[in-house]
């Protein structure tokens, strides 16, 4: 029985573990979601008033070279968990791939976008100590502790 699996993703190890973890442990018929919550930084980069500190304006252009470096990183990411599930045999139409900007936190999103239909969420654990993680806290930390009905994975 095919299920609609959400993938968080982003430009990490810990999202190329989940994804080759969903290659290797779920059948071909899923239809997969490749979800990423992008940060809302690109008012920034249009940002002209002159209430910004002169440093902000200088350093501006900087940040957003970075920024789009970002999204560089995470469409290669991205493509490379299509590729990873193509070579497991998923098929191409069955891999849907969904950006939204940042509402409410990246935890909320994820889950909010989960909330449409989807039967587990998949994402990886950031790989904090267990202190670190308690006081730091973690996406999938918030993930799991906001999602109700809805399985979450998190994988190592």
């Amino acid at each position: 029985m095919n299920k609609k699996i959400l993938v968080a993703i982003d430009d990490s190890e810990n999202a190329v573990r989940a994804v080759e973890f969903i290659a290797n442990s779920f059948t071909t018929d899923n239809k997969i979601t490749l979800f990423n919550v992008i940060p809302d930084t690109a008012t920034l980069c249009e940002m002209n008033s002159p209430e910004l500190t002169p440093y902000f304006k200088s350093q501006q252009s900087s940040f957003c070279l970075l920024e789009e470096k970002k999204k560089e990183l995470v469409n290669h990411a991205v493509q490379k968990a299509k590729n990873i599930l193509m070579d497991a045999g998923f098929d191409e139409n069955n891999i849907t791939v969904k950006s939204g900007f940042k509402k409410s936190g990246v935890a909320r999103d994820i889950v909010k976008e989960a909330e449409s239909g989807y039967n587990v969420i998949v994402l990886g654990r950031r790989g904090l100590s267990g202190i670190k993680d308690f006081i730091l806290g973690s996406v999938s930390q918030k993930v799991f502790n906001l999602a109700k009905d809805i399985s979450v994975l998190v994988v190592n």
